[in-house]
């Protein structure tokens, strides 16, 4: 109630100078959750609800006497209530227009009065000091983390007064308890407005970095405007963020006056100043849109802009540093970088591994990166040449995508999307589009902000352009982080925009040929980034629904694929299985069922298994002859995922009594019960499913039977699905009891172990990533060593890992490691080894200070916690920044010690770690040999 409305409420100023608050939909929510806590205080906490305020809260009213009934002192132009504090005050008085409240209890009971008398209460500016008094005013003002403040509350308790203190420390809570959860639910309402605030605080302390004394200072002052940061990183308050804001900085250069700026999602400007609260002039734009600080202040300050540039140099030199790490990491023999514990762990390091030695390298490598290298340098025509070059190398083997990557040649791909040369960036979209392929490279290009330049080419009026963008994005938007990148920056709609084509002419031109196949990248791109509920809501409010319907006329079997699979994705949407009924699509998909592409009958089997829901879509399959279709597709048992949908197909039209006796026609019945054996689950569902829809007639109960059914159906009944029991299981992980989510967690590790598609099995669990993830953040050590263990199992699959980490495993497995349990220390150990195996883990785990206390580790008792201990040692020795903090701490001496051990693997980890320390060292002496 005191944060929520100093930060998140929106103030304005009138033209007598008075701040008042504005009417507008973020405060009517934020005083409705004000009000609903005013209104429940009495009833679920009459202890607090009696209690005095220091200072009565005050406002203007259009109550009048008459709206007061009993327990008040009622005259003509005055009410007092019967409730009077010690002094004898009352605790609600009204002297028109103005209205005193002195409790918690008398607020509630206005409130009932007239619901909407409270709103302008809220303008009372300082509310926690007049409700607590000033003392614990300044406590909320320090303590605005929302952490354990009871201490200091103790502080300021009066002797003499023990039990008002009491009551006021559980009010105070109450209070807090309240502010967070308001911003908490404030924040996720304007999640999807907010861009990006990370990007903006690493820039705003990069130019803090030039502020400081001597010859490199450039600027005099970097600030913000407000101290106050919000959970999602923005210091603006939520009603700009509602706008696009992220926060305010003031920044003082040399030679010009202060510039007042503002930091939005679509990129700095200078503002009006914000000098008072409430003044909408201090947000407006006094100048153009830069795409960010560095540039917004060239534009401002020549001194800053001449400056700079030898900054930017010097920053180059630093980072020699760096490369040379880099340059001693690849030294290393890759022998030392190897498993030998699973095969699973092998495919997890395949892209991370090099050849033993230089030679052992493919010419395309070395070739590669002496192109690049030309690319940096070279001018205009040199750069198209050396990318038409690059084009002939196998650019979908791995070899050569990493070959890129490694010498930065990601870095001037995307560069070159942002220049004004056409042939320039065709040549670029080509390269991504091919290395795109590649999980981290996709990653990678997501991380330097390639996806927002490839976002804006779809504007572009070259065909070309527009084709190759929509089908990097495609592959591009694999996963999560980047589909949700595209919908932000527009993506979505400009994507829709390339579906708008005359697809199924009897002969095109050249230009309407392009056109066809900027549609057909569209559809390849909207594919992928249907995969995010978000997203086909997205997609639908821009219109893109008729525009796939026309395309799903088309004879080309290339633009069907993409087309129905983007329909077949959204169509677990309702309002998506309506539009496509509506639009007449069911009988353009009926008619695909007869292709002779697996691929395509597939998705319009999949699609048709979603939409037949709706009785008026089934009528609609049988009306277009589409049950025949869908059982000669049972006949191609070999394909499971074509099998599995339509079965479904099958499955739901079946609920329609008409469509049952059509497959009695078709013979489908015996066909389904043959299916009944030697079939995966989702198979095997859709079936029981049809057959439980079959059975309805008594004449086919007799068929089932006769066709060996029965045996195989009571079979399925003593098996189990395994997919419901863990996500059972994994739902006691949100159970509030400590000793509940440790013993689910447990259960979990052999479930995950044992499965035959783990990997796919955890991700298909909605937010169970995260939930695991966020455990690691419980004191209770029991749920700790769990957690770790169970992370340890779903780590060995590579794109969970991948999850697990963008959910920040890393530094909180970093955080436990200064534990003396022996049980959580053996599981930690294990879980960070096989979190060392995604992307740049090993080097954060270093930074995040895992190492030093994991060499203690070794002083154990526990031969277990040994063993996990030096295998996570070994995966971290790989990065040398690691391999330097070991040695500093002595681990060579204990694991040289454990490298007499009888256990095999033990052996092999603790050598592979010393030999890695052992190869840093040569390989560093040899570097100063060679200076």
């Amino acid at each position: 109630m005191g944060v929520s409305l100093t930060r998140a409420a929106q103030w304005t100023r009138t033209s007598s100078g008075t701040v008042k608050l504005e009417r507008s939909p973020m405060n009517d929510s934020l005083l409705k959750a004000i009000l609903c806590f005013v209104e429940q205080i009495s009833s679920q906490h009459p202890q607090e609800a009696e209690h005095v305020f220091a200072e009565p809260l005050q406002w203007s009213t259009t109550l009048v006497a008459s709206d007061f009934k009993t327990d008040y002192d009622i005259s003509d132009t005055d009410v007092q209530s019967h409730e009077k504090d010690s002094e004898g005050h009352p605790l609600l008085q009204l002297s028109l227009p103005t209205v005193y409240v002195r409790s918690f209890r008398q607020l509630s009971k206005l409130y009932l009065f007239n619901k909407t008398s409270l709103f302008y209460c809220a303008e009372n500016r300082e509310p926690v000091v007049k409700i607590l008094g000033p003392c614990f005013a300044n406590i909320l003002e320090r303590e605005e983390a929302h952490t354990d403040v009871l201490p200091q509350v103790d502080k300021v308790q009066d002797e003499g007064q023990a039990k008002d203190s009491e009551v006021k420390v559980q009010l105070f809570q109450l209070l807090q308890n309240m502010d967070k959860q308001l911003l908490n639910k404030l924040l996720q309402d304007i999640s999807e407005w907010v861009l990006d605030p990370t990007a903006v605080k690493n820039e705003v302390e990069l130019l803090k970095r030039f502020c400081s004394e001597g010859e490199k200072r450039l600027l005099k002052v970097v600030r913000y405007t407000s101290d106050y940061e919000f959970a999602n990183g923005c210091r603006a308050p939520l009603w700009r963020q509602m706008h696009g804001d992220i926060c305010y900085l003031v920044i003082e250069p040399y030679d010009t006056e202060n510039l007042n700026i503002t930091c939005s999602n679509t990129g700095v400007f200078l503002n009006g100043g914000l000098k008072q609260v409430g003044e909408e002039s201090g947000y407006e734009k006094t100048s153009e849109v830069f795409k960010d600080l560095v540039t917004l202040l060239k534009s401002r300050s020549p001194y800053f802009a001449e400056n700079i540039k030898k900054q930017v140099q010097w920053k180059t030199d630093r980072c020699t540093c760096h490369q040379l790490i880099k340059t001693l990491t690849r030294a290393m023999p890759v022998e030392a970088f190897s498993e030998s514990s699973s095969e699973s762990e092998e495919e997890e390091e395949q892209t991370e591994r090099r050849p033993e030695s230089h030679t052992d390298l493919p010419a395309e490598y070395w070739q590669i990166q002496k192109l690049v290298k030309y690319l940096k340098g070279g001018n205009q025509t040199a750069t198209v040449l050396t990318l038409c070059a690059m084009m002939d190398f196998n650019l979908m083997q791995e070899t050569c995508q990493l070959a890129i990557r490694d010498v930065g040649g990601l870095d001037v791909l995307i560069n070159l999307l942002d220049t004004d040369e056409v042939k320039c960036k065709i040549g670029s979209l080509k390269i991504l589009r091919k290395i795109s392929h590649n999980v981290q490279i996709r990653r990678a290009i997501v991380d330097m902000g390639g996806l927002q330049s490839i976002v804006k080419i779809l504007d572009s009026p070259v065909k070309d352009l527009k084709a190759l963008a929509a089908e990097t994005i495609a592959n591009v938007a694999k996963f999560r982080r980047a589909r949700r990148t595209v919908r932000q920056y527009g993506g979505i709609k400009k994507l829709v925009k390339l579906l708008d084509c005359v697809p199924n002419l009897a002969s095109l031109t050249a230009n309407q040929e392009k056109d066809v196949d900027v549609a057909r990248c569209g559809a390849l791109a909207l594919w992928s980034c249907s995969k995010s509920t978000k997203n086909k809501e997205a997609i639908r409010k821009a219109g893109g629904v008729p525009l796939l319907g026309r395309l799903l006329k088309s004879p080309h079997e290339n633009m069907l694929i993409p087309v129905v699979g983007t329909l077949q994705e959204c169509a677990s949407v309702e309002s998506y299985r309506i539009v496509i009924q509506r639009e007449g699509m069911i009988k353009d998909l009926v008619k695909n069922l007869s292709s002779d592409n697996d691929e395509l009958q597939m998705h319009c089997a999949s699609a048709i298994f979603k939409c037949a829901e709706d009785q008026k879509t089934r009528d609609l399959v049988r009306k277009y002859k589409g049950l025949q279709p869908l059982v000669s597709l049972l006949g191609k048992s070999d394909n499971k995922q074509l099998l599995a949908a339509a079965t479904g197909a099958i499955w739901k039209c079946s609920i329609s009594m008409d469509n049952v006796a059509k497959f009695q026609e078709y013979k489908a019945l015996d066909t389904l019960v043959g299916l009944l054996t030697d079939q995966p689950e989702e198979v095997l569902v859709n079936v029981v499913g049809a057959l439980g829809e079959f059975a309805l007639i008594s004449a086919n109960k007799a068929t089932i039977r006769k066709c060996g059914g029965i045996k195989p159906l009571v079979n399925l009944l003593t098996g189990t699905n395994q997919l419901d029991g863990v996500r059972l299981v994994w739902s006691l992980l949100k159970n509030p009891s400590g000793d509940v989510q440790s013993s689910a967690a447990w259960a979990l590790c052999p479930c995950i172990e044992n499965a035959k598609d783990a990997g796919e099995m955890v991700r298909s669990l909605v937010g169970g990533l995260e939930l695991i993830v966020n455990l690691l953040k419980s004191t209770n050590i029991e749920v700790l060593a769990s957690i770790c263990a169970a992370i340890a199992k779903i780590s060995k699959d590579k794109e969970n890992l991948a999850v697990l980490t963008d959910h920040g495993v890393v530094p909180l497995l970093a955080k436990l490691t200064n534990t003396s349990d022996d049980k959580l220390r053996r599981h930690l150990a294990e879980a960070i080894g096989h979190c060392c195996m995604w992307g740049s883990n090993r080097a954060s785990f270093g930074v995040s200070g895992a190492v030093a206390p994991l060499v203690r580790y070794l002083k154990s008792k526990d031969s277990a916690v040994h063993q996990s201990t030096a295998m996570a040692l070994y995966q971290l020795s790989k990065d040398p920044n690691n391999c330097i903090t070991m040695h500093e701490k002595g681990v060579v001496k204990p694991l040289i010690h454990i490298m007499g051990s009888n256990e095999e693997t033990l052996q092999e980890a603790a050598a592979g770690c010393v030999r890695n320390i052992r190869l840093l060292a040569l390989a560093n002496r040899k570097a100063r040999l060679f200076q």
